[in-house]
């Protein structure tokens, strides 16, 4: 393997083994909404940093962001952040959306991201940590607003979708009566990677990536995927998920629908597009079918 391929893998490992820090560059009152800056721990203690929105009702939706974004979206239109995408995903019309529609809602950054505490030296577990977040949105949620789990859905976007299918899995009983959850792009790491040095033309790629994320996370390759947690999933689940999606592959996320242990659920494919980021912008900009589930599960 030539020392071009060898610092591509490197670099590769780094960049998913401790997510890049971005800026959260807007806040709700940009789209009109009143809201409250919170903090509440982790299950293991790690403080997180987030929005609670009120609305005028006892619903509540839960976000849980992709990486390397934050609660507010991902300032891919800012140069020095267009690695993973050249253009900007901001997340606040979906939180209007979820508000005008009667829903509370808290969105906070995950460890290792915006302005919420460092956890783990900076690693990121692609859901094997960062379930602990969700576990501590939930707590907090549900005792901010005195609600039980029966009146909380989740809005789950890749990292986030990946803690969340983790969490359920080692703690079911924290998740009892959810109503619902919006499950955006879940992803395991293998199929990403392998993209990546197939598109760069690095064969033994693979490899040489699963010995470096080992050795930077302690994690093996596989162990970073939701598959094995997904069929512990009892909560109604709707996946979306960009078809020709180039970083990584469909047949991963049909697979992990495949496996979710509900027998309520829906699988949606964007077309047109390419770019995974498209799928973070999706409900934003055509929310009606996150809205439906959402309001055919809490009725």
């Amino acid at each position: 393997m030539t020392t071009t391929s060898e610092q591509f893998v490197s670099t590769l490992a780094r960049t998913l083994a401790y997510s890049m820090r971005t800026p959260v560059l807007r806040r709700p009152d940009e789209v009109g909404l009143a809201y409250e800056d919170v903090t509440f721990p982790s299950m293991d203690g790690t403080p997180l940093e987030g929005w609670f929105i009120p609305a005028d009702s006892d619903k509540l939706v839960i976000a849980n962001h992709p990486m390397p974004c934050n609660r507010y979206g991902y300032p891919g239109h800012i140069e020095e952040f267009s690695f993973f995408a050249d253009f900007e995903v901001n997340f606040l019309p979906d939180y209007k959306n979820l508000h005008d529609a009667g829903y509370n809602v808290l969105a906070y950054d995950l460890r290792n991201h915006g302005l919420s505490g460092a956890g783990n030296g900076g690693v990121v577990g692609i859901g094997l940590l960062e379930y602990r977040d969700v576990i501590g949105s939930l707590r907090y949620g549900r005792s901010r607003m005195n609600i039980d789990n029966s009146r909380t859905g989740l809005l789950s976007r890749c990292l986030g979708a990946d803690s969340t299918i983790v969490a359920m899995s080692k703690h079911p009983e924290e998740f009892e009566n959810i109503r619902a959850m919006v499950a955006v792009q879940p992803v395991s790491l293998r199929p990403f990677v392998e993209v990546a040095c197939e598109t760069n033309g690095i064969p033994g790629g693979v490899e040489m990536f699963a010995k470096e994320i080992k050795n930077l996370t302690s994690f093996d390759l596989d162990e970073l995927s939701p598959l094995s947690y997904a069929p512990d999933v009892q909560a109604p689940s709707f996946v979306i998920q960009v078809r020709e999606d180039s970083s990584t592959r469909p047949s991963d996320v049909q697979g992990i629908y495949d496996a979710l242990g509900t027998q309520d659920k829906k699988l949606f494919w964007i077309e047109g597009t390419t770019r995974r980021f498209d799928g973070y912008n999706f409900f934003a900009q055509q929310p009606a079918q996150m809205l439906d589930w959402f309001d055919t599960h809490f009725a």
